[in-house]
């Protein structure tokens, strides 16, 4: 016989309301997943929500034969701002069959062989600026890492360079900032007052990711390039199945969609940043590596593969900043069955037509699952010890189909920054007492903490 999903206590009519903070719903979800474990639901305003932040439950939840991608919620609202792109398509629009298979081979490990030299050199300027602060500096690690982003993803995919690693930050960065924290918040506010109060906000930062969408257009309309990156595809090519081509403002949904997808990497390297200044073995034994495979020599695209140490900081790193949050889950619709959907081999049930909220900041710290959760040891994340793990505590990047189609690319990314920033500078905590609290919309990121930053001592 099935359970009763664990609730926290509510008030009359309202529910749960006051367990949710709508300006860091993330963090009151970690809160609850600490306090209910694998499952919980909340209440609020009559209607049932449901987490799951267990490995075994949410890997159960990721069989595509029985579930599927949700899109409800936020991802509904920030359609207001990039339409039937890749992240926000439903299941039944043709449209992201279309997007998709246009993009992929853009996306894949080869193609991002050409652009690792661009991410290597770009991520130098960081480290150059970085290393010319001076003895007195204090920086953001965030706020930096941001601009690299955007300026690496504008580049790789589209290339622009923004020339935004210094100056006033490109308005694309707020953009992103209000779209996403609006869409997050919109669904939790009675809908007169998103039309009354808050609609302004959401039309303002549409309109600066479409300008920047449409300025990136429009530069390679004025110089024209044998580039064969994802503006060119974007641009130029057809679905092979459909014949279809995109529309200039299909092309805009997908440039405003990838700097929004590509912005949890510097949530996980910031993040990545404070762990290894509280564990300075960890820096010792990738100094180790990094001064074996690259020596004094340069940084090259073959040494990447070689780089395993580091690539255990990287996933380690992602397991505990769990920068993209979660993701969301519905089961596959059945018109002649509307019984209840089981799990946990029947210790739970759910309603047939009921989302579910897979919250990572629980799945990837699950005790059933890992040694002593908390601790940071990329150890667990290489070899074989990674790949016993079981598969519900390797969801970074989604699911399935719908898994993040940039995955490939944050990947690389994540991995020459992360070297570079071991390799070439040191970190000192501004506030060695800092304790780690998140915030964030469509991903999470380490409020408040920052760092002084020189070049690495030889």
């Amino acid at each position: 016989m099935s359970q009763p999903i664990p609730q926290p206590p509510g008030l009359p009519l309202l529910g749960n309301v006051k367990d949710i903070d709508p300006s860091n719903t993330w963090w009151s979800l970690k809160k609850l997943s600490e306090k209910y474990g694998e499952i919980f639901q909340i209440k609020v305003l009559g209607k049932t929500l449901v987490f799951v932040a267990g490995a075994a439950l949410a890997e159960e939840l990721c069989d595509e034969k029985r579930f599927r991608k949700f899109v409800g919620g936020p991802i509904v609202e920030i359609r207001y701002a990039v339409h039937d792109s890749l992240f926000t398509a439903f299941d039944d629009e043709a449209s992201w069959g279309v997007h998709h298979r246009i993009i992929a081979p853009k996306l894949s490990t080869s193609a991002l062989a050409d652009h690792f030299i661009e991410m290597r050199d770009i991520t130098n300027e960081l480290m150059e600026q970085w290393k010319g602060l001076g003895a007195d500096n204090k920086i953001a690690p965030l706020g930096d890492l941001n601009r690299l982003n955007l300026e690496i993803t504008t580049y790789t995919l589209f290339g622009k360079r923004l020339n935004n690693l210094t100056g006033p930050a490109h308005p694309a960065l707020k953009g992103m900032e209000d779209a996403t924290s609006e869409a997050i918040k919109r669904p939790t506010r009675p809908s007169f007052l998103n039309w009354l109060f808050y609609g302004g906000k959401f039309k303002s930062a549409t309109k600066t990711l479409r300008a920047f969408g449409a300025e990136v257009v429009q530069y390679r309309k004025d110089n024209p390039t044998d580039r064969r990156d994802m503006l060119d595809a974007l641009l130029t090519a057809k679905d092979p199945e459909t014949g279809k081509s995109l529309t200039e403002s299909q092309v805009i949904d997908e440039i405003v969609t990838m700097p929004i997808g590509s912005s949890t990497a510097p949530c996980l390297l910031a993040t990545a940043i404070l762990l290894l200044l509280q564990n300075p073995e960890v820096v010792t034994k990738a100094r180790e590596e990094l001064d074996a495979v690259i020596g004094d020599g340069e940084f090259k695209y073959e040494h990447l593969s070689q780089l395993k140490y580091i690539e255990g900081i990287m996933r380690e790193s992602l397991r505990l900043s769990f920068a993209a949050p979660g993701f969301n889950i519905e089961p596959i619709p059945n018109k002649d069955d509307k019984s209840p959907v089981l799990l946990g081999g029947g210790k739970y049930q759910i309603a047939h037509n009921q989302a579910v909220i897979i919250v990572l900041a629980g799945v990837n710290r699950d005790p059933e699952v890992f040694d002593e959760p908390l601790a940071f040891r990329p150890e667990r994340m290489m070899g074989e010890s990674f790949d016993r793990l079981p598969a519900g505590v390797k969801k970074w990047f989604g699911n399935g189909k719908r898994e993040c189609i940039g995955k490939h690319w944050a990947v690389q990314f994540n991995m020459v920054v992360l070297a570079k920033m071991i390799k070439d500078v040191d970190f000192e905590a501004v506030n060695p007492d800092y304790k780690l609290v998140q915030d964030g919309w469509f991903n999470v990121r380490p409020i408040d903490f920052y760092a002084k930053v020189k070049p690495r001592a030889v």
